[in-house]
């Protein structure tokens, strides 16, 4: 039978506050002796570091365990070694845990090291480590800061003026200060130095210097050890004595060990073999131990490990009290023993039942409480009972609560086991989160346990299954058959297969296979990292590791199938920036109509992007007609000599191509225009602009600008044809209004255009007299209706009389736009016989 849970109680503040001391675990000497080493908890049930302390004469014998002095032992709180590290680098100035349970150690050279419980380090100076970052004290008394565990700068605090290093200092976690920002504090001669990273502040105390000092868990409080032995408690802002109590009073036995948090509530000093446990009004708790002790400040209590024993402090919670409480009447203490009496069969069961009626709903949730509380299976049980006992006289309870409580007390039990070695209460639990404490169990390489509290609490099983995964990785060996490929061939094969069954089989979709294929390729196994690539259904996840596996090909075709664009795009720059510009086209190139899409992407995007990669890539590709069209759209953006240098490279790229010899005559002739035009414009005095003219716009120029021989030129070496050649000089003629120059020209040689188009532009010009010279030399069956167009309908009248087309002239004379005009038509036609 179980002790009665208030058997291990003891009472502070006149009996209204109780505290217990529960066994966690017996260890029987499985640790070295804690006096002779330098300790480091991490909290929340989690493992002890321990190396040997150099300053220190130690007596190594058979009877206890002890290791060299270059070693860090780490181990369970049930004190089963978790792992055992050999530190070759320079002498190790701090070591502690963060808060997913890394150990981090400090060496004198300002070089800090990540741990976890497999040996594997990621990888500043002397420092107090915290959860999420560590501060460290420089040689020249500076602190630096170092937020996070990713490697980064530190970062340096304000300069606290130190001239010899303090007597002792701690830091309070930036999650728990109301800047934000961490805060240090350091205990100089008197007085206590605050400083964060933007001033120090004395504190202007009198009572130091302290030997110990220590935040509470919330970061309100702070403990504080004189000289003299003086335990003094205040708020950390300093405004506030909340409480003091002289230790020397306890009758101890040389210096004291620690100071430590015991929750929020009390602090627990330690020496040698005692351990006192002081309450917030002087009240005091003794707890004697066989040998030194180490003791971890936990959220709510805390741990103490010594030679033989594991125990956990903590001030009772108000739950177990309302039950448990010898002589309480709350509701809670009443529907528990109204649950015995029914097992015992007393009709008191009823009428307890019934005196709680308004409050049962309440009593039911306290006793779930209490039962989480609680660390014996056999009380857990009995409380959970009487809270099921009491929700059945309840018509409308919500059962959540208690079905959770049952399966969160399985998986405590599970995890409590001397075999894991993690006593975490409901409280830690809780604050720390299922996922937490699924990680810390695979951390341990305890993965079928990860993986059925996963299922149990409706957990996805992804992180499990990834770290099991990365785990038979590292461990697998490579299958001794053939030499070269064939070997590796053999185990990768073999790994990959079980890894992707157990995926398939525990996992489903949701499982990203990337991750684990990254962690082969770390550990230098490319070709199984590409077969679990192959398994992976996103995209986004394979390219970025096939790309840092420099498996380019695959990565591109990848990216392609996908046929996301902006993966695409990621990939094709990412190799570009990567590769020779010869290595990245051939890529592209060999890929054939598999990697079509990226090469017109490429396409697309140098385009609009970079014309210098376009022209690039167009070379490397043969692309000869592609590369002239480049250079002719580049031409039209250019001016003058430039424009001339990528019209000469386009002719250049179409006569290297047999099926493109007009093209390339084309570009010969415009280079030569280019050319010609940029003389003209040397040789003009008024600055005329001639550049990028067409051949007709550059005649037509010339002659409005009295160049006419070089007109002529420009005719000869073009070989424009004479019918566009004296339209051309119709047109510079009339824009220029050199009527008689036009004339002259007309009469030069027999018009090849004829002469109605000389009647027609001058009339359409708004010269319809000087059109009317040119009317005689068109075609006579053409005269009538070119003098009407003239405006001269008498002389088209008598057009008609000389041809004796009477009816003709009838129609004129029907259509003729005033009186006066008929009139003259009308003697004409009385002329006519």
């Amino acid at each position: 039978m179980a002790e009665h849970p208030t058997a291990s109680w003891q009472a502070m503040q006149d009996g209204s506050v109780f505290y217990r001391q529960q066994r966690l675990y017996t260890l029987d000497g499985k640790l070295p002796s804690l006096g002779d080493c330098v300790v480091a908890g991490c909290r929340n049930g989690g493992p002890l570091a321990l190396m040997r302390d150099t300053k220190k004469m130690i007596a190594i014998g058979p009877a206890t365990p002890m290791f060299a002095k270059s070693q860090i032992q780490v181990y369970s709180p049930s004190g089963e070694g978790l792992l055992l590290l050999s530190w070759e680098q320079a002498k190790i100035i701090c070591f502690g845990w963060t808060g997913d349970e890394r150990l981090v150690i400090l060496n004198e050279e300002g070089v800090y090291r990540l741990y976890d419980l497999q040996g594997d380090y990621v990888g500043i100076t002397d420092a107090r480590i915290h959860d999420n970052g560590l501060v460290a004290m420089t040689g020249s008394l500076q602190l630096l800061e170092v937020k996070g565990w990713q490697g980064g700068r530190p970062l340096a605090l304000a300069n606290p003026n130190l001239s010899e290093p303090p007597t002792v200092w701690t830091l309070i976690p930036p999650d728990l200060t109301i800047s934000r920002h961490v805060e240090v504090l350091l205990s100089v001669e008197a007085s206590v130095l605050s400083v964060d990273n933007l001033e120090a502040v004395d504190q202007r105390l009198s009572r130091g210097p302290f030997t110990h000092m220590a935040p509470s868990p919330n970061g309100k409080s702070l403990a504080l050890l004189t000289m003299s032995g003086m335990l003094w408690v205040v708020s950390t802002d300093f405004q506030r004595n909340l409480a003091e109590f002289d230790t020397v009073s306890a009758g101890a036995e040389g210096p004291v060990k620690q100071v430590e948090w015991c929750g929020n509530d009390a602090i627990l000093v330690t020496w040698d073999a005692l351990v006192l446990l002081v309450g917030p009004f002087g009240d005091t708790l003794q707890y004697y131990y066989s040998g030194p002790t180490f003791a971890v400040t936990e959220v709510d209590g805390v741990r103490v490990i010594a030679a033989d024993a594991c125990d956990f402090i903590q001030k009772v919670p108000a739950s177990s009290v309302s039950v448990f409480r010898p002589g309480s009447t709350s509701p809670s203490a009443i529907l528990f023993d109204a649950w015995e009496n029914f097992n015992n069969r007393s009709p008191k069961a009823d009428e307890n039942i019934r005196s709680i009626k308004l409050d049962l709903a309440a009593a039911v949730d306290e006793v779930i409480d209490a039962a989480g509380q609680e660390w014996e299976s056999a009380w857990q049980r009995k409380l959970l009972s009487a809270a099921n006992f009491g929700k059945s006289f309840l018509d409308l309870y919500n059962p959540t609560d208690f079905v959770n409580m049952g399966k969160t007390l399985k998986v405590l039990h599970a995890v409590r086991q001397f075999e894991v070695g993690i006593p975490l209460t409901l409280f830690q639990y809780n604050y720390l989160s299922p996922s937490h404490l699924i990680s810390r169990l695979t951390s341990r390489n305890l993965h079928l346990l990860a993986l059925h509290v996963s299922s149990f609490l409706s957990l996805l099983p992804d992180n499990v299954l990834k770290h099991w995964a990365s785990a038979k990785i590292t461990k697998s060996k490579h299958v001794v058959s053939g030499t070269g490929k064939d070997t590796e061939m053999l185990g990768d094969e073999e790994v990959s297969k079980a890894i992707v069954e157990k995926f398939e089989k525990l996992g489903g979709a949701t499982v990203s296979y990337a991750e684990v294929a990254k962690k082969a390729w770390e550990v230098g196994r490319t070709r199984l990292a590409t077969m679990l690539l192959d398994h992976e259904l996103r995209a986004s996840d394979q390219v970025p590791l096939l790309l840092m596996m420099k498996e380019d090909r695959l990565a591109l075709q990848k990216a392609v199938d996908s046929g996301d664009t902006d993966l695409v795009y990621h990939v094709l720059l990412q190799l570009y920036n990567r590769l020779p510009l010869g290595a990245f086209f051939r890529l592209i190139e060999d890929g054939g109509s598999s990697l079509a899409p990226a090469s017109r992407l490429l396409q697309v995007y140098a385009k609009e992007q970079n014309p210098e990669m376009l022209r690039d890539f167009y070379y490397s590709d043969d692309r000869r007609v592609e590369s002239a069209v480049l250079s002719l759209e580049e031409a039209g953006r250019m001016k003058a000599t430039a424009k001339l240098t990528s019209i000469k490279a386009a002719q250049k790229f179409f006569s290297e191509d047999k099926e493109r010899s007009f093209e390339a005559k084309m570009m010969d002739e415009y280079s030569r225009l280019l050319a010609f035009q940029q003389t003209l414009e040397k040789e003009s005095t008024d600055k005329i602009e001639f550049f990028g003219l067409s051949v007709d716009e550059t005649i037509k120029k010339c002659l409005l600008s009295g160049m006419t021989k070089r007109a002529d030129k420009l005719k000869s070496d073009f070989k424009v044809p004479d019918k566009r050649y004296w339209y051309i000089k119709l047109h510079a003629f009339t824009a220029t209004r050199d009527f008689e120059g036009l004339e002259a020209f007309s009469r030069s040689k027999r018009s090849p255009i004829g002469y109605e188009a000389f009647v027609r532009h001058l009339v359409e010009k708004g010269h319809p007299k000087v059109a009317v010279s040119y009317v005689q030399r068109c075609d006579s069956n053409k005269r009538i209706d070119l003098y009407v167009e003239c405006g001269e309908w008498v002389m088209a009248g008598k057009e008609c009389k000389e041809r004796g087309d009477r009816a003709r002239l009838e129609k004129l004379r029907s259509s003729c736009p005033n009186s006066l005009i008929a009139r003259e038509l009308d003697q004409i036609s009385s002329t006519m016989n």
